[in-house]
């Protein structure tokens, strides 16, 4: 059997950017965080907003540094597998990445060594202005990167001369159709990411009684974050489906499952199971004119389906369509926990109600999910194109490259990542077990360093049965 290099370097580029994507969505919303709680801090000098910074800022050291070892290769398999794209986006892609390595990765490389390991060098003011350029880091960096991505998904500002993209207008290639849309909606995914990672690991703090004052804060402001940002983003993911409908309406129909136009209206299937190879859907459950209601905003509007696109124009239907359904489903979650948290505030519940607070515990991975879903949708309901409309997967790939190539990267990358994956959440774990309570380890490179088992003692009196000797 033949091994189609065009089929495995999608794979390996679908696996370095899955992997590395959950960790970015994290820490953008978490530099944020950090920032509001050393400004806290500074402000009203209460130690648990101090307790709060210091442990949150070992977590986001740890997602931190593995964001940075996970992405790194990306940019290099533009040239190892997609060389021909790399050589004619080069006009764009290059000074894009140029901007983001010099604008925000110097910036939060700077400031990031002062936030971890200057809380007692320097004043508490220079402490929280460095947190503050750390977020403002992770959003420019964002910036960047959501420009380029979103080019190649509604390329504008450019022409094809000679086999390569020249720039006619930087403005409409960095702001183009697409990005507001796509920037925003992947800002409140951080923010949803980082909310519902903190209101997770205080629930759990507030199960085992493990410094209360501090968790009590945390899970509220979590809360209220996520009852603004969760129902925001539907809103903004409705405005992104109706920009993707009118520049790529193949993808929508993808996300559909949507064939061909049969009577009044397009309805909105709740489950089916595609055909393409028979162009139709096998047990479908749907609502009458809903589809029509929520892409057109009326009840009989109809969009192009799928059967007017050339087959070897279509994206799998099969991934964007059971992509998006999880991707809905755990944002209407979401929304779901926000409301209930809002109404459990009455009496004190939402700190005591141990069904909800296991439920966030739960739910403190569904934004990562729903993240990876969002991503699976953008990216293959873009296929046949790497450039949409203008440069296909086909003639970006590198010419000589060979499936037994292609292969045997994607299987060093898994095995790679496998060892970060793991390295990263034994540090995780071991941060979040530590706690905030007073005595333990307060500094990140203390924190890191790794647990011998002579070092280890069982305690009954520590919330999770064990202690470092010395504590």
């Amino acid at each position: 059997m033949e091994l189609d290099p065009i089929l495995l370097s999608r794979l390996q580029f679908a696996f370095v950017v899955s992997f590395h994507a959950i960790f970015p969505v994290f820490t953008i919303g978490l530099a944020s965080y950090l920032a509001l709680l050393y400004g806290l801090f500074v402000k009203t000098g209460n130690p648990a907003w101090e307790r709060l910074a210091e442990f949150w800022t070992k977590v986001f050291a740890v997602v931190f540094g593995m964001g940075v070892v996970s992405g790194i290769v990306m940019s290099f398999q533009f040239g190892t597998n997609w060389s021909n794209f790399s050589q004619a986006a080069s006009n764009f892609i290059g000074p894009m990445l140029s901007y983001e390595v010099i604008t925000a990765f110097f910036l939060e490389a700077g400031f990031l060594g002062v936030l971890l390991f200057g809380r007692e060098r320097v004043s508490p003011k220079v402490h929280l202005f460095a947190a503050l350029m750390v977020a403002l880091g992770t959003f420019v960096s964002a910036f960047w990167i959501l420009a380029t991505n979103s080019w190649m998904q509604t390329p504008a500002g450019v022409e094809m001369r000679d086999g390569l993209f020249h720039v006619t207008s930087w403005l409409e290639a960095i702001f183009n159709p697409s990005f507001p849309y796509r920037f925003a909606h992947m800002v409140i995914a951080s923010f949803l990411t980082g909310g519902f990672v903190v209101s997770g690991v205080s629930a759990w703090y507030l199960l085992r009684g493990h410094d209360v004052e501090a968790n009590r804060k945390a899970l509220s402001m979590s809360m209220w974050l996520l009852l603004i940002a969760a129902p925001l983003q539907a809103f903004v993911g409705d405005m992104h489906g109706l920009n993707t409908l009118e520049h790529q309406p193949a993808k929508v129909a993808a996300m559909e499952g949507h064939w061909q136009q049969e009577g009044d209206g397009v309805p909105l299937l709740l489950f089916a199971l595609p055909d393409q190879q028979a162009q139709t859907n096998h047990f479908e459950v749907a609502i009458p004119h809903g589809a029509s209601l929520i892409l057109t905003h009326s009840w009989n509007g109809t969009f192009p389906g799928l059967s007017e696109v050339p087959k070897a124009e279509q994206p799998p239907v099969w991934i964007a369509f059971f992509s998006f359904r999880i991707m809905v489903a755990l944002g209407l979650a979401m929304i779901g926990f926000a409301l209930a948290g809002l109404l459990l505030r009455r009496g004190g519940r939402l700190y005591t109600h141990r069904a909800f607070l296991q439920g966030l515990r739960l739910m403190s991975v569904a934004p990562f999910i729903a993240v990876l879903a969002g991503w699976f949708v953008t990216e293959t309901g873009r296929a046949p194109w790497l450039v949409y409309g203008m440069m296909t997967q086909a003639e970006a790939v590198t010419p000589s490259l060979t499936g037994g190539m292609a292969l045997f990267t994607l299987i060093g990358y898994v095995l790679v990542y496998a060892v970060v994956f793991y390295a990263g959440v034994y540090y995780l774990t071991r941060v979040i077990r530590q706690g905030m309570t007073e005595g333990e380890v307060h500094d990140v490179e203390s924190a890191m360093r790794p647990m011998s088992a002579s070092h280890v003692a069982y305690d009954d009196d520590y919330p999770d049965g064990y202690t470092t000797s010395g504590s």
